[in-house]
């Protein structure tokens, strides 16, 4: 039996808190994190190990295994208009679906299409939905391995052709044989930005489910027409 102990929030001093989240969101580069956190721990080395305490671990967060035999997944392309080329994603379903499937976009954080987004995928295909995780670094070659390298490619793309792909992956659910044409949409952090975005300039979702990110501006916000379920802790 491992006698790890599970890390929370409140292990960590508040303002260690507080240099990661500027770490995660970009506000601050790796280096930035080590020199502040430094002075909570025992140098430099003490603050690395803070950092990977800190960092995610996908593969003890993973709920639902790649090869279950429930769904059926695969990685797949669809087109994005106004010549921005092709976007690549991942797609999630029930292995025997009962007819149609309602279907779910799922919108990474900062860090790019990673292992934990695509379980997220997984979890909604085994509560019956059809789901697609693009991979919104698709401009820049794809997501990399390293999560500082995924950050520092999210702050290079360009806005509209990441919403044009956005919309894109929309179309490409709703138009998809297996689905019922109803697409509903979830983003975290970056995502949930951009999930506010989609339902600024679509009018052909159903729902938007914002986990965190910038808000639309008041103007834009006004053409939102799918019911919203905002996410926005204050500690968290």
């Amino acid at each position: 039996m491992s006698n790890h102990k599970r890390l929370r929030a409140s292990d960590f001093d508040p303002e260690v808190m507080r240099l990661f989240d500027q770490y995660v969101h970009g506000a601050i580069d790796r280096r930035g994190f080590l020199v502040g956190a430094a002075r909570f721990a025992a140098g430099a080395g003490g603050a690395a190990a803070l950092l990977a305490a800190l960092s995610p671990r996908f593969a003890e967060a993973r709920k639902v295994d790649p090869d279950d035999a429930r769904l059926a997944t695969r990685d797949v392309e669809f087109d994005s208009p106004k010549g921005y080329g092709k976007a690549c994603g991942y797609l999630a379903r029930p292995a025997k679906p009962v007819g149609d499937l309602p279907a779910v976009l799922v919108v990474h954080e900062n860090r790019g299409l990673n292992p934990h987004i695509e379980d997220v995928a997984r979890r909604l295909a085994l509560e019956g939905f059809i789901a697609l995780a693009p991979d919104f670094l698709s401009p820049k070659g794809g997501t990399p391995a390293d999560e500082d390298q995924a950050r520092e490619l999210i702050g290079q793309l360009d806005q509209q052709e990441t919403i044009q792909n956005a919309l894109a992956a929309v179309d490409f659910l709703k138009n998809n044989d297996a689905t019922t044409g109803k697409v509903g949409v979830v983003g975290f952090c970056w995502g949930g930005a951009l999930a506010n975005q989609i339902a600024v300039n679509s009018a052909e979702v159903a729902a938007v489910v914002p986990f965190y990110g910038r808000q639309p501006a008041s103007a834009d916000a006004a053409k939102i027409r799918a019911p919203l379920l905002l996410h926005y802790a204050g500690l968290d």
